[in-house]
């Protein structure tokens, strides 16, 4: 008896603010099944072609989204018989964070985290999945700083942490947790001026930090 074959593929949950709310990129599927509904950028993972799967979702990126993610992270892996029409599968998926600028021209759909549309196979668990670790996270570790657009205000960062926790922050000890973690320079020169307060700096992620933090050992 011949064994099934098993698809295996990757999808991205790539994440971003807009309205002051966390929204999801999604895409829309350009052949069966589902074709024509908004669904997460994903596809196989390309034997030949991809090292690992991470290599597959930073591919999926580039050719679904147009753009390379500062940060992405592996998830979970979705698998069974039923979660795809097709037949039996796997999906490693993967959360990444971006700036809202960088989507500007990208052609993606952004939705709501909390406001999410139908989606095929098991895309609603897979979003609701990278919100919770993504919220999670943030409460202790310096993940949000991937969704400013650099450069930004401290003021400007703790909005960002306030919009992914949905819950404000004390100001002083918000600033000495990024104090402790020392992972901001800011840009020599660079302030914000305008409005009824005075001029605010500007600050920048330092260089050994900018692809991949993980620094939730020292806290924030």
């Amino acid at each position: 008896m011949t064994e099934p074959t098993i698809l295996c593929t990757v999808d991205v949950v790539l994440l971003t603010l807009a309205h002051g709310a966390l929204h999801v990129a999604l895409v829309r599927r350009d052949r069966a099944p589902f074709a024509g509904q908004l669904a997460l950028p994903g596809g196989y993972i390309h034997a030949q072609e991809d090292v690992d799967a991470q290599a597959s979702a930073v591919r999926v990126l580039r050719d679904k989204a147009g753009l390379e993610s500062p940060y992405l992270e592996q998830l979970a892996t979705f698998s069974g018989a039923v979660r795809d029409p097709r037949g039996w599968s796997v999906a490693v998926a993967y959360c990444a964070l971006v700036p809202a600028e960088a989507l500007a021209a990208s052609g993606v759909h952004l939705a709501p985290v909390d406001g999410l549309p139908p989606l095929p196979f098991d895309h609603r668990d897979i979003v609701r999945t990278a919100v919770e670790r993504v919220r999670s996270k943030s409460q202790y570790s310096s993940l949000p700083v991937h969704l400013c657009a650099e450069p930004f205000t401290l003021p400007q960062l703790q909005a960002v942490y306030e919009a992914v926790l949905g819950e404000p922050l004390n100001k002083v000890s918000f600033r000495r947790k990024v104090d402790e973690l020392a992972m901001l320079e800011p840009v020599p020169g660079a302030l914000q001026t305008g409005g009824a307060h005075r001029p605010a700096q500007l600050y920048r992620v330092r260089a050994p930090y900018r692809r991949s933090l993980s620094l939730s050992a020292r806290g924030l």
